[in-house]
């Protein structure tokens, strides 16, 4: 532990010998004491944790309010001290960072889903207040992901995959490139370790020859560069492990058919050495049509700046090279770190609120989103997609996600030219609302005074966050009185579907805690988010049936068991229910039992015994309730279930490439396996999700299938829903 704290000491005196080194020792000092009794997975000392966070964020040369919150960043969430102990010891800001980071583990949560989005939402909050938080949680993500072999297989793939959605996408967004690419291969070798080794082994056997034919690349390079007396650094660039995998799923190539593994950069002086390197690399090789990219003239919205051109270099073999300055490489590596306003102890900058302006759009998503899955889907779509520039016609850059249609272009330039958008234009022709926006596109946009505000139809069309919170914050106060009537119906609709009454499920208790939960005011408000769908009515009801159900599980309990003959009879479905003769008896649609299963039975309400799976998870819930008394009843299959098929839902997760809904769909024709529905959709990061339900006859049959699934190209996960 002290060989550590003093590398951590050395690598801070390289870059800043002036820190405050006193306060780093003290806020170890803590730390240590702090952790004294916990352990790591690893069996090491957990104070090797906070050392190894502080480590990372001294390497991006952080100040001491970083690293000493690196140092304590657990301790609040892990030991008896608090928040205000923290900054009575060390500071406000350090208070802020260490409370930003430390998650909301003491709230209780309905499902593990809905934590970790509570969870982000309060990170993005604390990112607002200081920008510090998050580059600790990057840092915290990035160690804990190094040290991940120590947990279970479950655990590894569970964090390796939100580390990709998540904390990867984060650091491409604040442009810490260094950051990402170690995220995203440390969470491909778990999620696919097959794929991972075949890739390292593949780069590994044929990594000599390739960097040879960079190395005569470079010469030639460093030849021509010394006749035009430019001054450039020259090197190789691996590209990582990561990026060439989602190449071969995505473009269905081989690794041999992969020719820009390795690509050179060039680091120059000046702007104008930039583009003096990408004419003599143009003279002297041919460049391939349209794989020229200026990022210095349009950076990248995190701040990433740098020529790109691809070649056609010796042999007939293509290959990419970089320009940039020294400048525009630090950024490119360390990204936001790399010029950050706390560095040098400046209170402030109008630069770096600009670069940092997206982080405002993510408050605002979460102050007018309700629904957190809706909050989560738009985080994604805004922040973490590729992107695309267009044009107005005076010639101002607009970015936008990739995809963005006018109806985004037009509320990203103001709020007033979107809600009296009448049409528009794209290259001087009338487009569609829905045109998918190109690169390079100039839009004009057609207002028209006789345009009272944006259609509802348009929240189907847009893309954007911004587009969509302000056509909701529209609707919200021009259109409330109509938004509370539509939602008071969408509720009175599906009340009538699920066979409930307004009064039953809408008493005064369970409505407030309902209110409080989603930090609604009134009655009418929640009519009103329904009708503009700030939230579902699925949310508001599924609340308020919980609460139903939690108040009559005992209700009518005693007559169902006292009317039970002691007897065993099997069921229609191949159940015997033990001790209950002619019971009415279904097979549960959250779990879909099927013969083979471990089961368990629970007495409805009126509706007999319901079958579940016994690792179901809302009997496992049901199980934890003290007051379950006695509602859960044995049953078990008959020896014989006949020819009986039965329903189940496996959903599989996939790197998208073509060919694999038609190799899916060829087992199961194969087995003569029935398919009774099936969706499909495909994330930004091209990861493929099927749900598909099928009939089956048995355990083992089910097994067979997913076994023979999870044997396909770029299969990573095959389960059973809601298991």
């Amino acid at each position: 532990m002290e060989q550590t704290f003093d590398k951590l000491l050395e690598t801070i005196k390289c870059y800043n010998p002036n820190m405050d080194f006193d306060k780093i020792a003290r806020a170890y000092d803590l730390a240590k004491e702090a952790h004294a009794t916990q352990l790591r997975n690893t069996g090491e000392p957990y104070i090797i944790h906070p050392l190894a966070v502080a480590q990372i964020l001294a390497e991006l040369e952080l100040d001491c309010d970083s690293i000493v919150g690196a140092l304590l960043h657990d301790v609040v969430e892990d030991t008896d001290y608090s928040v205000t102990d923290i900054a009575r010891e060390f500071g406000d800001g350090v208070a802020i960072i260490v409370d930003g980071v430390t998650k909301l583990s003491k709230i209780q949560y309905t499902n593990k889903e809905e934590q970790q989005i509570e969870n982000l939402r309060k990170m993005f909050l604390a990112m607002a207040k200081d920008i510090r938080v998050i580059l600790i949680k990057l840092a915290d993500r990035l160690h804990n992901m190094r040290t991940i072999r120590f947990m279970s297989e479950e655990k590894q793939r569970e964090k390796a995959r939100e580390t990709l959605e998540v904390y990867a996408a984060l650091a491409h967004r604040l442009g810490m490139s260094k950051i990402k690419w170690e995220l995203e291969d440390l969470s491909l070798r778990y999620l696919d370790p097959i794929a991972y080794r075949e890739i390292t082994e593949s780069i590994s056997q044929k990594r000599q020859e390739r960097e040879q034919y960079i190395d005569d690349i470079i010469q030639t390079f460093r030849q021509k560069l010394d006749e035009l007396g430019i001054h450039a650094q020259l090197m190789g660039r691996a590209k990582h492990f990561y990026s060439i995998f989602r190449k071969m799923y995505t473009q269905n190539k081989s690794i041999d058919e992969i020719y820009d593994l390795f690509a050179v950069r060039a680091i120059v002086d000046s702007v104008k050495d930039c583009y003096a390197v990408l004419g003599m690399v143009h003279e002297q090789y041919y460049p391939i049509p349209g794989r020229f990219k200026d990022y210095i003239a349009m950076p990248k919205p995190n701040m990433y700046q740098s020529l790109h051109t691809t070649v056609m270099g010796p042999h007939g073999i293509p290959f990419e090279i970089q320009i940039r300055t020294q400048e525009m490489h630090k950024v490119a590596e360390y990204g936001i770190a790399a010029h950050w306003k706390y560095k040098e102890g400046v209170s402030g900058t109008t630069d770096m609120d600009e670069k940092l302006a997206w982080i405002g759009k993510i408050l605002e998503i979460q102050n007018e989103t309700v629904d957190s899955d809706d909050f989560m889907r738009t985080l994604k779509i805004d922040l973490f997609a590729d992107e695309v520039f267009v044009f107005t016609p005076k010639g101002d850059v607009i970015n936008l996600p990739a995809g963005s249609t006018p109806i985004d272009f037009a509320f990203a330039i103001h709020t007033a030219i979107g809600c009296r958008m009448a049409g528009v234009r794209v290259n001087g022709k009338i487009a569609t609302l829905d045109y998918a926006l190109q690169n390079g596109d100039i839009v004009e946009v057609m207002t028209s005074s006789a345009v009272h505000g944006p259609s509802l139809d348009w929240l189907k069309i847009c893309k954007t966050s911004q587009a969509r919170t302000k056509i909701n914050q529209w609707y919200k106060k021009e259109k409330r009185e109509e938004n509370i009537l539509r939602g008071k119906d969408m509720i009175d609709k599906e009340l009538k579907r699920l066979g409930y009454t307004h009064s039953q499920l809408f008493k005064p208790e369970w409505i407030e805690l309902l209110l409080k939960k989603y930090g609604i005011q009134s009655v009418d408000d929640m009519f009103a988010a329904v009708g503009y769908g700030g939230i579902t009515v699925n949310k508001i009801l599924s609340r308020l049936k919980e609460e139903y159900r939690l108040a009559h599980k005992n209700e009518g309990m005693q007559h169902v068991i006292a009317s039970a003959q002691k007897k065993q009879k099997s069921s229609s479905n191949g159940i015997v229910v033990e001790g209950i003769d002619n019971c009415l008896v279904r097979l549960s649609r959250c779990c879909n039992p099927v013969p083979g299963d471990d089961i368990i039975g629970y007495i409805t309400r009126g509706r007999g015994v319901s079958v579940h799976r016994s690792d179901c998870p809302n009997i496992k819930a049901e199980e934890k309730q003290p007051s379950h008394n006695g509602r859960l009843i044995h049953v078990y299959w008959e020896s014989q279930t006949g020819s009986s098929s039965y329903l189940t839902e496996l959903q599989i997760s996939a790197y998208d490439r073509q060919g694999l809904l038609a190799e899916i769909t060829a087992i199961l024709y194969d087995m003569k396996i029935l398919i009774t529905s099936l969706h499909t959709k495909t994330t930004k990061d091209q990861v493929a999700v099927l749900n598909i339900t099928i009939e089956i006859n048995s355990k083992e049959q089910l097994d067979t299938v997913v076994k023979k699934f999870s044997r396909l190209g770029g299969v990573f996960d095959v389960s059973r829903s809601n298991a």
